[in-house]
């Protein structure tokens, strides 16, 4: 007769076996708030320009190098619940600005540090997360008046080249000059007159070898790809678009033929090959010299294709096929039908390059309404190349940024010390017992010209103090000079550190929200085992019982 273990009284006693619970402070507030810091202490430290790198290995085997904290937490599988609320905050400000995902995490974790303190001296999380509503809201009043440049015009490169650099600086440090040149004359080549600019519109092919400096801008799309037949360049090109492959066609039903004599076999297959260059041919008398396909090229049909002097294009992605038709302004027919001369697109050179030991198809657009501009980066290694595209990943998000609005705040931890400053003055302010969590949300923002200055070797008490005495003596811009030996403060302005006050604005709500979220948990409710499927009878290890 089997044994009937009685299940622990409460909550416990209503869920499945193996089912966990943990409520109130000790069990479920401090252990989510110790796996946030935890996790925002690890990329805290790769904060700012002079942030170190992580080396992760993903679930494919697939190594990352980086600094940039969109890209750790997307390759990281972090399990913790509490820990992934602070991700999907900081994916939320991928999608609406960008950038500046590491500020919101790094923001997160340190208001549920403080927080912590505050529980501990017996807060409640109802006052707290009080407090951090109002300092949030005191924060985003404050925030418009301390604006520190703007650009109006977004198509002078000059201006834009100076307000995207310092967000091109935090993740390449030394070569931000070139690449925030590059990124100005990609954006602002192809900024549409009346619709808004689309980051999609930028392009990037990472192509092995020689340095950095020889990354260039073409105007039009570039494809690691060479030609399928003879012909491998085309001026002033009309371009025809198929999504299927240029090929004898397959009927949509099966037949069978019956075939008694081989004059019926020749027969049979010249009218087959007939029927493929009289369809190859309408295609040249359209007037196309290039033909660009999502399927591949027959062997019978590339001979026509050289006999009509096509130039053959293979692209293996749908969406560089829709990419390719949104350049050349040409549609991708699903049949092999001869084009309209509307569906034909445009392209004023097609050719074939060499870079490297790689080759290149280039569809380069000379004329003003170029709709699609490429930005070939060069480098040493695979790994090189992608934390480039993450900068300009950024530096392009930064752009279109400014052309929904130009206003910039001042960088180098000059806008938070500030916050923090006007912030405990309020707190002052305030009757209850709200008071102390805006006074330490004030501290909270402290974390960033701190994490900067341990970034870069130097004492972060020493940085925090200076900051506060220029900020008290009405210096507003003055942020972290991260080229000084000594502890000391600069000017941001005249260094032209800019942060898109776009990219402020929506960390410090994500973060909040983030941070109120967490700390309202009492509860985690974990309904399934713990130990996983349990073994059948008889299995040789049974270490999952224990």
């Amino acid at each position: 007769m089997a044994l009937h273990v009685p299940k622990a009284p409460g909550f416990a006693s209503m869920l499945k076996e193996g089912a966990r619970a943990y409520s109130g402070l000790e069990e479920a507030v401090y252990r989510n708030i110790n796996a946030c810091k935890e996790f925002a202490s690890s990329v805290r430290s790769a904060y700012g320009p002079n942030g170190m790198n992580k080396m992760i290995i993903n679930h494919i085997e697939k190594q990352f190098v980086t600094s940039d904290a969109g890209t750790i937490m997307r390759e990281l599988d972090v399990e913790h619940p509490a820990a992934k609320l602070m991700i999907q905050a900081s994916q939320m400000q991928e999608a609406e600005v960008g950038d500046g995902t590491n500020f919101v995490v790094v923001l997160c974790g340190a208001l549920l540090e403080v927080a912590e303190e505050l529980l501990r001296l017996g807060v409640t999380t109802s006052d707290i997360t009080e407090g951090y509503e109002k300092a949030l809201d005191k924060a985003l009043e404050i925030l418009p008046k301390l604006v520190c440049h703007e650009v109006k015009d977004y198509r002078n490169q000059e201006l834009v080249k100076e307000a995207i650099k310092a967000s091109i600086m935090s993740k390449q440090l030394g070569n931000e000059e070139f690449i925030s040149e590059l990124i100005t004359k990609a954006c602002v080549s192809i900024l549409p007159e009346k619709t808004t600019f689309n980051v999609d519109n930028i392009r990037v092919c990472k192509i092995l070898g020689s340095g950095l400096h020889t990354s260039e801008v073409i105007h039009g799309m570039v494809f690691k790809r060479f030609v399928e037949g003879e012909i491998s360049s085309a001026k002033d090109a009309k371009i025809a678009l198929f999504s299927c492959p240029v090929d004898i066609i397959q009927t949509e039903t099966k037949g069978t033929v019956l075939i008694k004599s081989a004059d019926e076999l020749k027969s049979f297959s010249k009218g087959e090959e007939n029927l493929l260059e009289s369809q190859i041919k309408a295609i040249a008398d359209t007037g196309a010299k290039v033909v660009v396909a999502g399927g591949k090229f027959g062997d019978m049909a590339l001979h026509y294709m050289n006999k009509y002097g096509l130039m053959a294009v293979r692209l293996n992605s749908k969406f560089d096929l829709r990419r390719l038709s949104k350049a050349v302004n040409g549609t991708v027919l699903p049949r092999l039908t001869p084009p309209s001369a509307e569906e034909l697109g445009y392209c004023d050179n097609v050719f074939v390059n060499e870079l490297g030991d790689t080759s290149v198809c280039i569809f380069r657009s000379e004329g003003s309404d170029s709709r699609i501009a490429t930005i070939v980066i060069r480098g040493s290694t695979d790994n090189y190349m992608d934390d480039i595209e993450r900068a300009i990943d950024d530096g392009v998000n930064t752009f279109k940024g400014l052309t929904r609005d130009g206003r910039f705040l001042p960088g180098a931890g000059a806008v938070e010390i500030e916050l923090a400053r006007q912030l405990a003055e309020y707190a002052d302010t305030l009757p209850g017992l709200d008071q102390y969590a805006v006074r330490k949300f004030a501290v909270a923002l402290e974390a960033f010209p701190k994490a900067l200055a341990e970034n870069s070797g130097i004492n972060a008490t020493e940085i925090v103090n200076k900051l506060y005495l220029a900020h008290k003596e009405g210096k507003l811009n003055e942020g972290f000079d991260i080229d000084a030996e000594q502890p000391a403060t600069v000017d941001v302005t005249s260094t032209k550190i800019y942060d898109l006050f776009q990219t402020k604005y929506w960390g410090l709500k994500y973060a909040v929200g983030a941070a109120c979220t967490i700390l309202k948990v009492d509860q985690i409710i974990m309904a399934k085992r713990a130990g996983g499927p349990k073994p059948r009878a008889g299995a040789a290890n049974s270490d999952d019982e224990s």
